[in-house]
């Protein structure tokens, strides 16, 4: 009899134990962008001192970081919300991202939401990273793929092991989702499901030929749909991961862990709260990307303000609120292997709902002794990373040009970067010979000059191929057109909220000669007051004025606008990308030469030594060239 006790009060605790709570760990990062090496310093907030931040990221350290968490629980899975390929830095684009998903790969990712920089070249080419095999240039396989270092062989190229999810991007021509929409993973017993989604308006951000023949649908509509398909399968566990974020709230410190103004804007809720707002209740988590940004709206959330140098941290539960009013965990790890987020999912065995969730954003600290230790004792990763490097060293190390200051890509108040003139100028120099276009002006669309333009560690610096190919990665061709004047007003109305359907605001960076002014309170498609062009003759150096400046534009009315003047903008821009579909009815188009070909032979031209570096401030370079007032 006490052994039938016995044995009934084991049975009882087992049963007890099996239908205990238990955690699973997800570990998050979005927004890699194939950065294998070091994008450079980072703090957990602008509190920390810059000389204090420390050196983060380099595919080594995250792979030793993921290790670290993922030995904290066997119960895990480490997911991400897009864009891990595209915009990367030669390292890993010179090779068309295989080194990037080949460190994904011996990192341990599973699921990944596609981003908008997955279509950056197209969707076949996104399915090929996703299933292996070499690329093709002309029929033929390209030299630059299939290096192999981290596939199974020399010349082979395994493809992705992990799965891109979509479940909003649809094929017109089958009806059917480009990728899988959602992944399940199963934890005692449990089915968890992480569903991907896209960003809704890729289609406006990307090249309109990488995304010709898809149809990208509401994303909170599309996570409500497959519900019930999901409960259908005993799921109550769901996981978004989706491309759209949000910024917190200005002003704030940026605190990786806070959610300042739970990321609403100036205008409402950001992109990303609206679509929480939309979200059937059976969501528990999101994990967002694609703003760049790190916020942790959950039950770890801070307000970190700094007021006359004292610092102080508030902590407060919070998320975003859902469509039955629910304050849903959103979080977000900036971009570039910076942040990985930490995120403990406790979930109810009994019910298969996730009653808690705990997240954490941490540093990826290349100063760690912890993880410099399983860097040592594990090198995998970093020999493919150094192999990569070695590869591309040849071309990344030549100099190009010197500058003698910091060229940003960071925009002042009207709008203008000192790396988006420059590279401007470099693309109205490849395209003003009569022979190669006759182009009067370029135009350079802002998301093209990418972090951190052209910078050094000490000035004169010399700018490497490398440095030009972290600032003007995505690879575009030229092409001059020819507009009429009215077309060019409405080409630089179309870069405001409201005009011409345009979603975002995006100044355009402007070529020597063209100087222009906008009000910042005037109505959709009023906004530009004047517009002037004067011909300057950007072929020598310094350049030159070659005529009197003329009036396009004056009082805000255009003064002959029949008037036709030739313009270069990148194939992106002028295929409709950014949302500037006043290009596609630009007339006598001319391909020319590739973005960064034309920017190194600008630098390489009159800014190398021993010719004079480049100063931004030079009185021939004519900045500033745009003027906001009032």
């Amino acid at each position: 009899m006490k052994r039938l006790i016995l044995a009934s009060a084991l049975a009882t605790a087992l049963a007890s134990a099996a239908a205990a709570p238990f955690t699973v760990k997800v570990i998050g990062f979005n927004d890699f962008h194939g950065n294998l090496q070091s994008p450079g310093t980072f703090g957990i907030n602008t509190t920390i001192p810059a000389a204090q931040r420390p050196a983060v990221g380099g595919a080594e350290f995250i792979a030793a970081a993921v290790a670290r968490l993922k030995a904290q629980n066997p119960n895990h899975a480490v997911v991400g919300a897009g864009d891990f390929i595209g915009a990367s830095p030669l390292v890993s684009a010179l090779f068309f991202d295989e080194p990037a998903i080949e460190a994904m790969n011996q990192i341990g990712l599973e699921f990944n939401a596609v981003g908008n920089h997955e279509f950056d070249k197209g969707s076949g080419e996104l399915r090929r990273l996703q299933n292996g095999g070499c690329k093709l240039t002309n029929g033929l396989p390209d030299p630059n793929s299939c290096k192999g270092l981290g596939s199974g062989a020399p010349g082979t190229f395994d493809g992705a092991r992990f799965k891109w999810l979509s479940a909003n991007v649809v094929e017109t021509a089958t009806g059917r989702t480009l990728l899988p929409p959602y992944g399940i993973k199963t934890f005692n017993g449990v089915k968890v499901a992480f569903i991907g989604m896209t960003l809704k308006g890729t289609p406006s951000i990307v090249t309109p030929t990488g995304v010709a023949g898809l149809v990208f649908n509401d994303e909170a509509a599309t996570v409500n749909a497959l519900v019930p398909k999901l409960r259908a399968q005993g799921i109550e566990s769901i996981v978004v991961l989706v491309h759209q974020g949000g910024f917190q709230t200005s002003p704030n410190v940026g605190d990786i862990n806070g959610c300042d103004g739970n990321l609403a804007t100036a205008n409402g809720p950001s992109d990303i709260a609206n679509i929480v707002s939309r979200l059937d209740n059976a969501v528990d988590l999101v994990i967002s990307g694609h703003t760049h940004a790190a916020y942790n709206c959950s039950a770890g959330t801070v307000d970190v303000r700094s007021t006359a140098g004292v610092v102080t941290r508030t902590p407060r539960p919070t998320g975003l609120p859902n469509k039955a009013g629910r304050l849903v965990p959103v979080t977000s790890a900036s971009a570039f292997g910076r942040v990985l987020t930490d995120i403990d999912l406790t979930i109810d065995p009994a019910t298969r709902n996730v009653v808690a969730v705990a997240a954490t954003n941490r540093l990826v600290d290349r100063t760690d002794p912890v993880l410099v230790q399983a860097v040592e004792t594990d090198p995998t990763v970093k020999r493919l990373v150094d192999g990569y490097a070695a590869l591309a060293s040849p071309l990344a190390g030549q100099v190009i040009g010197t500058i003698v200051a910091p060229l940003p890509n960071a925009a002042n108040a009207a709008g203008e970067m000192p790396a988006g003139s420059l590279i401007a100028d470099a693309q109205l120099q490849a395209t003003q010979p009569a022979s190669l276009g006759g182009a009067v002006a370029a135009f350079m669309n802002p998301g093209g000059v990418r972090s951190p333009g052209f910078t050094g560690a000490a000035y004169p610096y010399a700018l490497t191929y490398g440095d030009a190919f972290t600032t003007q990665p995505f690879g575009n061709s030229l092409v001059t057109m020819t507009l009429t004047a009215q077309q060019l007003k409405d080409l630089l109305e179309q870069q405001f909220v409201g005009c011409l359907g345009q979603t975002g605001q995006r100044i355009l960076q402007v070529s020597n000669g063209v100087k222009y002014t906008w009000s910042a309170s005037a109505a959709p498609c009023a906004k530009v007051i004047d517009l002037t062009l004067t011909p300057t003759d950007v072929t020598v150096y310094p350049p030159v004025s070659t005529g009197v400046a003329e009036e396009v534009v004056r009082a805000g009315l255009v003064l002959n606008p029949t008037k036709t003047y030739r313009v270069t903008v990148n194939n992106f821009m002028a295929t409709g990308g950014d949302g500037f579909t006043v290009l596609l009815g630009g007339t006598g188009v001319l391909g020319g030469a590739q973005d960064i070909d034309a920017l190194i032979a600008y630098l390489s031209g009159g800014y190398k030594a021993p010719n004079v570096p480049y100063d931004p401030a030079h009185a021939s370079l004519k900045r500033p060239r745009i003027v906001q007032v009032p």
